[in-house]
């Protein structure tokens, strides 16, 4: 699989990465074994980057790869992140203070069986401490090797140029794809202006853009999407409409909606590197192919105009993240 620099700091990953978070979290019960099957799969064409977090289970996702990649740490590229407040397993807010970002990593290190890690970000901005704080704290941890390269996740236009101006940024990981563009007018020029890499996360709409969904009912009561207000009432069913958009697209293509939605992302920037999140290698295999797909100009014009119907997050989830 084609490698590309993340930003211009020497961080070099696989056109697609794998987010990590669905195999052990968030989305119904886990299956160990055919989450294992992906990894493996993954490794198998040449996907390198897999990104996780200390909140994803909590802690559980970190431990998940830590034994999955056992014996195997030099083939791949990690990402963690820092940056929630969590009490008894619950996130209660922000903290990045620098006390925390270093007791989280070594933390975090264990979980992971490693000694570093590649790619360490900021998971949401903390208010309370100056973001050149949490920068220069990570620069100390690059230099004594416990990070190779630092990131930062949902941050605005001045958290990202103070934070740079300190310690280089590789990377912003951001929510991108069909239904959310918000950094389109703002964010991504001035990484482009920095040399600053762009991660997008959650680029088929959590599955809905995959089509696999028909009803909120087909959530499980353990799946967190429930409280996304995007799949809920009414937006559920305007959403669908787009999706059925997305679907006719790819028929002229042979292609799935997935495919036609992470082509589009894809084709955004040849720097760009999507992290679709998935639990089952054959839909690691369906994503990996869309890297193959390439849409006509008017499609990709005609998928550009598509919206989303509500809210990307719920008002808590939302308040942090910066504008």
């Amino acid at each position: 699989m084609q490698k590309v620099a993340l930003g211009q700091v020497g961080l070099q990953v696989s056109r697609l990465g794998l987010g990590c978070m669905g195999m052990t979290w968030a989305y119904g019960t886990p299956d160990r074994k055919e989450a294992f099957k992906t990894i493996e799969r993954a490794l198998a064409l040449g996907i390198d980057f897999f990104d996780t977090a200390e909140i994803y289970g909590p802690y559980t996702n970190e431990e998940f790869l830590g034994e999955a990649f056992a014996g195997r740490r030099e083939e791949v590229k990690i990402a963690t992140k820092f940056g929630f407040k969590l009490e008894y397993g619950q996130i209660t807010g922000a903290d990045s203070h620098p006390r925390s970002i270093r007791q989280m990593l070594d933390q975090s290190l264990k979980r992971l069986r490693t000694d570093y890690v590649d790619l360490l970000y900021q998971h949401r901005v903390d208010p309370r401490i100056p973001i050149e704080e949490v920068a220069g704290t990570v620069g100390e941890l690059v230099e004594k090797g416990k990070v190779r390269f630092f990131g930062l996740s949902e941050a605005g236009v001045e958290t990202i140029r103070k934070a740079h101006a300190t310690f280089p940024v590789s990377c912003l990981q951001s929510e991108y794809s069909l239904w959310e563009r918000g950094v389109e007018e703002k964010i991504l020029p001035c990484l482009k202006e920095l040399g600053i890499g762009f991660v997008p996360y959650s680029p088929l709409g959590r599955g809905f853009l995959t089509g696999a969904l028909q009803k909120f009912e087909d959530l499980s009561e353990d799946d967190y999407r429930r409280q996304d207000p995007r799949y809920q009432g009414a937006n559920f069913a305007a959403n669908l409409k787009l999706v059925a958009v997305v679907k006719e697209i790819g028929k002229k293509y042979g292609a799935s909606p997935a495919q036609v939605a992470l082509s589009y992302v894809i084709s955004r920037d040849p720097q760009f590197v999507p992290i679709p999140g998935t639990k089952r290698a054959r839909y690691l295999e369906e994503n990996v192919d869309a890297l193959n797909l390439q849409l006509s100009k008017s499609d990709l014009e005609e998928l550009g105009n598509l919206s989303a119907a509500g809210a990307r997050y719920d008002a808590r989830r939302m308040s942090m993240i910066e504008k």
